[in-house]
């Protein structure tokens, strides 16, 4: 139920009087938006940074760069029909300077190949000698993770595919080199192998099989559909440091039942597929962690106590030496995770440290060791706030790197021989992000690197040693800007993109005026919001308003970040005399401590709605030009759950509302997320029962549209089956639209995303009928 196409704001000025927002009449010059130019033009899209990978060494950074060779004259003595199309891998130092090609299309082109290969991802070896190419992808579950891959080694410009050609080809996933450089291993049919590069055995690339017990439901080395979905996690095996073992998830999906899909319009005949998808409640997939050597393929198991298909295996990590894993052992109900180092050559398990919250742990983060394995970093919110601690390999000293009265959000890098830790954080303002830098042996003070002027949103891609970065910054209404800094000091060294033309192209539109605000709930917890003015509004007139809601605890819609097309949809409601606004009720991914994550604990779809609720009563007192006769509201996933449940159990104040790919009943989500926030339904049932919207639905008494892709593998189609056929045991009216083998994101599709965007303005036209101001 993850947050999709997310509308998020900025801070700007907002001039107040009479309780209402005013500006200038709009000049001849300024236009107005529209659907087309949005969504079918993309009139309004956004320049990009290009896509580089700093090098290990700090000198630089690599980028593919596109070249048609086919379309240069041909020199003396080269045929043209040798000609092939494909990418360069090039070299520029940090300025943008020193341009070199490291690996040219040529290179890259198998031997009597007309085209090179088309590069979807690519990996050095540690020692430079070798590149690893991923090409060929298809999808598995929702990302492009099975394929072809191919080494090129750099010193001969020798190019074979790993595991050689196979029959039915696209068979390969996650290949990675080992930290020696001398061999590449992989996952095929579910189970792991390796080839050798180097020493006796390179010229022939041997394969070796390291396991052997692989089938359609036992899994090694990667994961099922709601691992990947819910744990964010693909990738499921680790080299040693040492390059002799490999540690490794394994996965028994047998016994999980199977959910069925059917795509009605892609064929002759209906087509079908299945996969295991474990529902609340229901019986998930065994996990075991093994550590399999190179050398006598022998697997030594991790013995974890108690049921394996009743915990979860979130991450796992090499603990600094090659002598342990550690194991991140978490229970069923998810508020107890145990860190155990699995010392695999004596089979034993040690605990280090154990991690409880009397509702569910926010989430799961991977422990950053240091070389030695003497400590590693490791987030936790065991003082009410999520912090960053260094903790020794026994457990016994916890240093607090981050104090003080305020969550980090991402943790960065760290640079043992600088003691630095960098991190993104905002103290004072949920809805911005900020570049902070700590000492690791938790001496001295914490130092903001991102400068004042760059209010706003902040993210920044570090090298290796978190001596460069692409920082990358933007606003509510003001495209992304990106550019290479020396972190220190967070100088310029050379800027990448200002999307200047875009910025040019919006001040020629008359834009809405918006700005931040913080509103109280009913028991004193504040609520950070945005909201949106018509232009040139009536202080005079009451308009209706618009919300935007997510309202769970996978993120946040008020943020200080560009927002894309959902902006410049909001703006262009506003334009047609709307206010837009979004709410962030408690629970959601914002940095605002433990108490405010948790408070929704079997909650959500109650507290989180009444927050909403407590926010529009707030709201219509300060802005008396908020119609609250004449109020609506949208979400996807979440959002659209949040959707219904504020049209069926707060009718009298949300009126309109478009719930796109909703949970209607809790019980048909998966079990890891579901389970985490609402309980199990076998021993939590009314948690289940009285926060789904189907439960109310028979209260619904204002204009509902609700829409969902028929593919969506995610939040099942099966769910608004369900809410429909109770809607119409009540004769509840509403109207619907279904789009046949979309998946949850609602945009596959020739004409989807301007369809769909269509069928939601002309919908929220129809039922809160704005006045028409002079402007429109």
């Amino acid at each position: 139920m993850k947050l999709i196409n997310l509308l998020v704001g900025t801070a700007t000025a907002l001039t107040l009087l009479s309780g209402c927002a005013t500006s200038e009449p709009a000049t001849p010059s300024q236009s107005m938006l529209t659907l087309q130019q949005i969504f079918h033009d993309k009139a309004f899209k956004p320049e990009r940074a290009p896509y580089f990978r700093w090098l290990d060494d700090g000198s630089g950074y690599t980028v593919l760069e596109s070249r048609d060779k086919s379309a240069e004259k041909p020199k003396p003595g080269e045929e043209e029909e040798h000609g092939v199309k494909g990418s360069d891998i090039v070299f520029y130092q940090a300025d943008g300077t020193g341009r070199k090609v490291l690996v040219s299309l040529e290179q890259l082109t198998p031997k009597d190949a007309k085209e090179a290969l088309t590069i979807e991802d690519y990996r050095w070896s540690d020692d430079g000698n070798w590149l690893l190419v991923f090409t060929n992808a298809e999808k598995v579950w929702r990302s492009r993770s099975r394929g072809d891959y191919w080494v090129l080694n750099l010193k001969t410009n020798q190019l074979q595919q790993v595991g050689g050609a196979t029959p039915e080809g696209k068979s390969l996933m996650f290949a990675k080199f080992s930290p020696d450089s001398q061999r590449v291993a992989y996952v095929q049919h579910n189970n792991i192998f390796m080839e050798s590069l180097t020493g006796k055995d390179a010229a022939k690339h041997k394969v070796t099989q390291l396991t052997f017990d692989g089938t359609d439901s036992l899994i090694n080395g990667h994961f099922d559909w709601v691992y990947e979905e819910e744990f964010t996690i693909r990738d499921g095996f680790e080299w040693s440091p040492d390059s002799q073992n490999i540690a490794y998830w394994q996965l028994d999906s047998s016994g999980v039942k199977q959910f069925t899909m059917i795509n009605n319009t892609d064929a002759l005949y209906p087509t079908i597929t299945q996969f295991p998808y474990p529902k609340a409640g229901e019986q998930n997939s065994a996990v075991r962690i093994g550590v399999v050597n190179i050398n006598d393929a022998k697997t030594r198991w991790a013995p974890l106590p108690g049921d394996n298909r009743d915990r979860y295996v979130p991450r796992i990590s090499w603990a600094g030496t090659s002598a342990a894993v550690m194991i991140q052992d978490v229970n069923r109900p998810q508020n107890s995770n145990v860190l155990r180092l699995f010392d695999w050559q004596h089979e034993q398990l040690s605990t280090i440290l154990t991690e409880h919250d009397d509702a569910f742990l926010e989430w799961y983060y991977s422990a950053e060791w240091e070389k030695d394995g003497s400590h590693f970093i490791w987030h936790s919110e065991r003082d009410g706030w999520r912090h960053l601690y260094r903790v020794s390999r026994d457990g016994k000293s916890v240093v607090d790197l981050t104090p003080g009265a305020y969550d980090i959000v991402d943790l960065l890098t760290l640079n043992e021989a600088t003691n630095s830790l960098y991190f993104t954080a905002s103290p004072d303002h949920p809805e911005s992000r900020y570049l902070y830098r700590a000492n690791l042996d938790g001496t001295g003070k914490l130092e903001r690197l991102t400068p004042a002027q760059f209010q706003g949103s902040n993210s920044y891609y570090i090298s290796k040693d978190g001596s460069l970065a692409m920082h990358s910054h933007s606003r509510f209404d003001v495209p992304s800007s990106n550019e290479i800094i020396k972190v220190d000091g967070h100088q310029t060294i050379k800027a990448l993109t200002d999307n200047a033309e875009l910025k040019a192209k919006l001040a020629t539109v008359d834009l809405p005026k918006h700005q931040f605000f913080q509103v109280n709930a009913r028991d004193g917890v504040a609520l950070d919001g945005w909201i949106m003015f018509p232009p040139h509004m009536d202080p005079n007139k009451k308009y209706p308003i618009i919300f935007y809601v997510y309202g769970e605890p996978w993120g946040s819609t008020v943020q200080d970040r560009w927002g894309g097309g959902n902006y410049l949809w909001s703006s262009m409601m506003a334009q047609r005399g709307f206010i837009m606004a979004s709410i962030d009720n408690r629970g959601t991914r914002a940095p605002k401590g433990r108490d405010w994550r948790k408070s929704i604990y079997k909650k959500i779809g109650s507290i989180t709605v009444r927050d909403q609720v407590d926010a529009l009563d707030a709201m219509a007192k300060r802005w008396n030009v908020i119609d609250t006769e004449r109020v609506g509201v949208w979400g996807h996933s979440g959002g659209g759950s949040s959707t219904l449940n504020l049209l069926f159990r707060h009718g009298d104040k949300f009126k309109v509302g478009a719930a796109f790919a909703p949970v209607a009943d809790i019980h048909l989500y998966d079990s890891i997320y579901q389970e985490r926030y609402s309980g199990n339904p076998n021993t939590d049932p009314d948690s289940y029962i009285q926060t789904s919207p189907i439960t109310f639905a028979k209260d619904l008494t204002g204009h509902l549209l609700l829409v969902h892709g028929t593919g969506d593998d995610n939040v099942h189609y099966q769910g608004t089956e369900k809410l429909i056929n109770e809607l119409v045991k009540h004769n509840k009216q509403f109207e619907f639209m279904s789009y046949p083998n979309r998946t949850h994101s609602l945009s596959e599709g020739a004409g989807t995303s301007l369809h769909l965007m269509t069928l939601k303005t002309e919908f929220f036209e129809k039922y809160l009928k704005p006045e028409t101001n002079a402007a429109n």
